[in-house]
């Protein structure tokens, strides 16, 4: 063999260690945002437990006392006219969404808040 063919057989063996190189780094990206999904589809899934197990909970509790009670929730207005308790309920339930860790801003809404507070939710909840 002579002395050129070994140089070039080094040379083509180097450029295929770094495609090989360039391929397992490629890879090592492609795992590594795989393994962060999974983290916060598990985080998201966890926190969706909870919030099923505190609704369940809740349910058991109230439930004897909706069978009981059969009348809607009314109030007396002061001027002696009768209103319905719906107002602020929705604000009431968008608060409590995001203090169980989602956001609630047209943004994000829906997703799971894993960076602490967001200005838009936090700003919606301020109007």
């Amino acid at each position: 063999m002579e002395k050129k063919d070994i140089f070039a057989q080094i040379h083509e063996l180097e450029t295929h260690m770094g495609d090989l190189h360039q391929e397992l780094g490629a890879l090592k990206l492609v795992v590594k945002e795989l393994l962060e999904e999974n983290q916060r589809l598990w985080m998201e899934n966890q926190q969706l437990r909870k919030v099923l197990h505190h609704e369940h909970h809740e349910h058991l509790e109230v439930e004897p006392e909706v069978k009981g009670d059969s009348t809607p929730a009314v109030h007396p207005d002061p001027n002696g006219d009768s209103k319905e308790n719906v107002v602020g309920e929705g604000y009431d339930n968008l608060a409590r969404l995001y203090h169980e860790g989602f956001h609630i801003c047209n943004v994000y809404y829906g997703h799971l808040r894993t960076e602490g507070d967001c200005l838009f939710c936090l700003s919606f909840l301020n109007k």
